[in-house]
């Protein structure tokens, strides 16, 4: 078995492990934080982001992530559409997809009906792609797909380690987008 397939079994494993363990494969924990009565899981979502985020930030900072692999999406309407369809399906079925594959593998029947309407949803999903692709739906983009940029200044493959600076990676871009955006006309005279 390749070490890399092992390693993402181990970590899927743990990970799946922790979502059990902390009640996010309960539907009632899940719409508890959904309806704001249940914060713990919530509260324990947030804390997993820090921690991540931190992870993230140390490893740009200290050169063992390379920033040219970081890419904010382009937003469309295809997105937002998809957006909408998951949080109707979160709150109907009570699972997002990682929950959701967790129930399932605890045995939950629940889980298995969701992991199977999920399944015959990416299907019809695939037989609709043609029109959705034909009808302009993914054309009007809310912003443009961004790579971060590396220490030396480009986009381009990882050239060995290099430091990152979130102000000039995230927040920089981010604002000039805006600037342009949204900067009101200048009157002559």
């Amino acid at each position: 078995m390749d070490a890399q397939l092992l390693l993402v079994l181990v970590l899927g494993g743990a990970f799946g492990f922790v979502l059990q363990r902390i009640g996010a494969a309960d539907p009632q924990k899940i719409v508890g934080m959904l309806t704001l009565t249940d914060l713990h899981l919530a509260k324990t979502i947030l804390g997993a982001v820090g921690f991540g985020s931190g992870l993230l930030f140390a490893g740009l900072a200290a050169g063992f992530v390379d920033p040219g692999h970081l890419e904010i999406e382009a937003a469309h309407l295809g997105v937002l559409a998809g957006g909408v369809v998951l949080g109707f399906g979160w709150v109907l079925a009570g699972f997002c997809p990682g929950t959701g594959l967790v129930a399932a593998g605890a045995g939950r029947r629940d889980g298995l009906a969701f992991v199977a309407g999920g399944l015959a949803g990416a299907a019809l999903f695939l037989a609709a792609w043609p029109f959705i692709d034909g009808s302009g739906m993914l054309a009007f983009s809310l912003g443009a797909r961004r790579r971060l940029p590396t220490a030396s200044g480009g986009t381009g493959p990882y050239q060995g380690r290099q430091r990152f600076s979130p102000w000039r990676g995230l927040c920089r871009p981010a604002c000039a987008e805006a600037r342009e955006r949204f900067a009101r006309p200048r009157r002559c005279g």
